[in-house]
């Protein structure tokens, strides 16, 4: 499979094949490219006429800046393409239709469409996307990470705090060389001058930090004011610009962050990059750079850990201990950039977004530029966004027997939803030019090409290129159905998204039927997917194989059924939780009943114990782990993380302060902490508390305490409700262990 042959396809990647772009930026009347080459980055500008979709150019009769209007072909809802002489002109419309109209540009029945990214309208009017004709490793990057002081008296280090300061700055580029600014050698004004003229000396594409906004560049940003610092990071010498109270949305999870946007750059924070791995993976326990770094495996034997709270006092004793720690840091941070930043520096070549802003992005405003792209390359007008969410019926999930079976096979349909969408030629009523289905159609085969490249490279740097390659494919694809029912967008049809999981309970509902017919037991069913317990004549794994065939040939042409899984025995808890055993001996566990991240350690230890217990021993042991973890609390054989909670703040505490005023939530234990702490909280930060007192009914949130001021010598930790706890965890199980023979049995 040749590379060429994949972003030489306009419809996936732009119009416009120019390589080696590693920014796009406003200049006055003009866009700035910035081109990497051989001899170092070199710009070009090129105008650029900034503009405004709208329903009705009449709209702006009375604006007091002029305009060019381009007539769209069809009869979609935006016919129209306001062409503004400047970005500033280009506003003043914005505000001018936002009065006229009496609707914001946010508002989805808006009668114009307004994008509020100077560079995201360029690459969307003229097909441009960065990194075409680089590779990943061609892009120039500069990972830091900073330590700060605390004063004496403080548990937190407060940059508007003048006794506190940076101490030390750890800086790593793509060549490998490193540099420490030391806060022993240099005053903090000193350090943030080197930084300066280190980043003008390094040139980079990308600057990466974990926590990096929340963190170091606020931190930086706020002691550089106070010190009068210029911080001229841009490619053209300009000062970050700096948006406070930015918000990120992922799933369920809201970041409140101060976003910085520097000329001619990108920002990357690798703790973003961490949560969307994590919402696939659901596998961390944690966030922070170290608990990560050592679950992918980069965390190097050697390393330096250090509290937080002992960073001042190894500064003041040993700071050379202090400056590899901060080093380590900076190293981890790069190694988990390269793992986890590939996939979207390859997105950043097909999407019309910058490098930084790709990973914020939701799918489905991504699928939703492709087709902005598109339609305007091709002259055709664009429908109105759908309204507000419409309900409709998802996909079929059923549990039909719990407790411990085995042994289980699990098969399920390939790309469920894109497979009925290509096989019954569903896509949205509005698309006018036909895009949808030929799009996944190319994605599809783009990707099994991408697959079985990824088998056959002789090279490791291919294999890496093609495997990353095909999931970034995987992604895309699943994400067409999401995009189908979402709301606010131009192309989404909840309508025919309705009739794909229509099509998708039927498709289940037949190979359930067809299961029956050999002979195989159903056990849980998952939207795309069927865990069954094979008939007595399936010896071996090639029967379950002619088994799954033998389904797949029962359904429609294209429609394919694949043995996903085999395992010795499945624990199904409830719909959707369930765990499994497999022949290797290793153990998977579904479902947030049994594997949720809220549980206090001590609760999620005994959760997945018992599991085990139950997949390989049986029932009676789970009686003996729970004496054991019993013991353990009563004896206070632990130490205090065992036993806190860490919550996710998804809101700041100020709304939380106001819902309570209003009547319109209940008190909460970390949101308590998180008023009372000396650090200020914004949503999406993380609070760990545990509960003191006595009492095994003790409200949460009126003996909770942060786990940072437990005193080991005076242990306050409520016993009796840990203990509760527990045992109400192991009264889940019950269900599934037998009661014990009496004499009557």
């Amino acid at each position: 499979m040749n590379p060429q042959e994949i972003e030489n396809t306009p419809l996936l990647f732009g119009h416009d094949q120019r390589s080696g772009i590693v920014a796009v930026e406003p200049a006055g009347p003009f866009v700035r490219l910035f081109y990497r080459t051989a001899v170092g980055v070199q710009f070009h500008d090129e105008p650029f006429r900034p503009f405004i979709l709208t329903s009705d150019p009449g709209l702006v009769t009375g604006c007091s800046v002029p305009c060019s209007v381009r007539q769209l072909k069809g009869e979609a809802f935006f016919r129209f393409q306001l062409q503004f002489d400047s970005w500033g002109a280009c506003l003043t419309a914005r505000d001018f239709l936002a009065t006229r109209t009496g609707k914001t540009p946010s508002a989805a029945e808006a009668p114009y469409l307004f994008i509020s990214d100077l560079s995201h309208q360029f690459m969307l009017n003229s097909g441009t996307t960065l990194f075409k004709g680089l590779e990943f490793q061609d892009l120039h990057c500069l990972t830091l990470d900073i330590e700060t002081f605390c004063a004496e008296g403080y548990r937190f280090s407060n940059p508007e705090r003048r006794e506190d300061r940076i101490i030390s700055i750890a800086c790593r580029d793509s060549h490998g060389d490193e540099t420490v600014l030391r806060g022993d050698r240099m005053s903090e004004a000193e350090m943030l001058e080197a930084l300066t003229d280190l980043i003008h000396h390094s040139d980079p594409d990308v600057i990466i930090g974990h926590n990096i906004f929340r963190f170091d560049l606020d931190y930086i940003g706020k002691r550089a004011k106070l010190h009068g610092i210029r911080l001229s990071w841009g490619r053209n010498g300009s000062l970050p610009h700096i948006t406070p109270g930015s918000r990120w949305n992922l799933a369920e999870r809201t970041i409140d962050y101060p976003r910085w946007d520097i000329y001619g750059r990108h920002i990357i924070d690798t703790y973003f990059l961490v949560l969307h791995y994590d919402l696939a993976q659901r596998s961390l326990a944690s966030h922070g750079l170290k608990q990560v770094a050592r679950h992918f495996g980069v965390a190097a034997r050697e390393r330096v850990y250090l509290e937080g709270s002992e960073i001042a006092g190894q500064f003041n004793r040993d700071p050379e201990l202090l400056y590899r720690y901060n080093l380590d840091d900076v190293r981890e941070t790069e190694a988990l950039f390269r793992l986890l930043g590939y996939p979207w520096f390859l997105q950043t070549r097909i999407f019309p977004y910058s490098f930084q802003n790709c990973p914020l992005r939701g799918n489905a405003t991504r699928i939703n530029a492709l087709f902005l792209r598109e339609y305007l390359h091709r002259g055709q007008s664009i429908p109105a966004r759908t309204a507000e969410a419409l309900p409709f019926e998802g996909g079929y999930t059923e549990l039909l027997r719990s407790g411990v079976c085995g042994p289980v096979v699990h098969c399920d349909v390939a790309s469920l939803y894109p497979s009925l969408m290509l096989t019954y030629r569903l896509g949205p009523a509005g698309d006018a030019l036909g895009l949808f289905l030929p799009m996944l159609a190319e994605l599809r085969r783009f990707r099994l090409e991408a697959k079985r490249a990824e088998r056959e490279s002789q090279r490791q740097e291919q294999r890496l290129y093609f495997g990353a390659l095909q999931q970034v494919f995987k992604t895309l694809i699943n994400s067409f159905f999401g995009y189908l029912g979402a709301p606010l967008h131009n192309f989404s049809d909840p309508a025919a998204a309705a009739e794909v999981t229509r099509l998708g309970r039927v498709t289940i509902k037949t190979m359930l039927e067809l299961l029956r017919q050999e002979g195989a037991e159903p056990l849980e069913v998952d939207t795309d997917g069927i865990y069954f317990k094979p008939p007595a004549g399936c010896k071996n794994e090639q029967d379950e194989l002619a088994l799954v065939k033998r389904i797949s040939q029962g359904l429609p042409e294209g429609i394919e059924v694949e043995l996903d899984g085999r395992y010795r025995s499945m624990f199904s808890y409830k719909s959707k939780n369930y765990a499994l055993l497999g022949y290797d001996g290793g153990v998977t566990i579904r479902g947030s009943s049994l594997r949720s991240r809220g549980m206090e350690p001590y609760l999620r230890e005994f959760l997945r114990e018992a599991i085990e217990l139950l997949l390989s021993e049986g029932c009676a042991a789970i009686q003996r782990l729970y004496d054991r973890y019993a013991g353990r609390l009563m004896a206070r054989d632990f130490d205090i993380g065992w036993v806190s909670r860490t919550e996710t703040l998804n809101e700041s505490p100020a709304t939380y302060q106001l819902k309570l005023r209003a009547g319109r939530r209940n008190r909460a234990a970390a949101y308590e902490i998180a008023l009372t702490g000396e650090r200020p909280y914004a949503a999406g930060d993380q609070v760990s508390y545990y509960i003191s007192g006595s009492g095994k009914d003790a409200a949460a949130y009126e003996n909770c305490r942060s786990t940072s001021e437990f005193n080991p010598a005076r242990p306050d930790v409520n016993l009796p409700y840990y203990l509760e706890k527990l045992r109400h965890l192991k009264k889940r199980f019950d269900p599934f262990i037998p009661p014990e023979p009496t004499l009557f049995d």
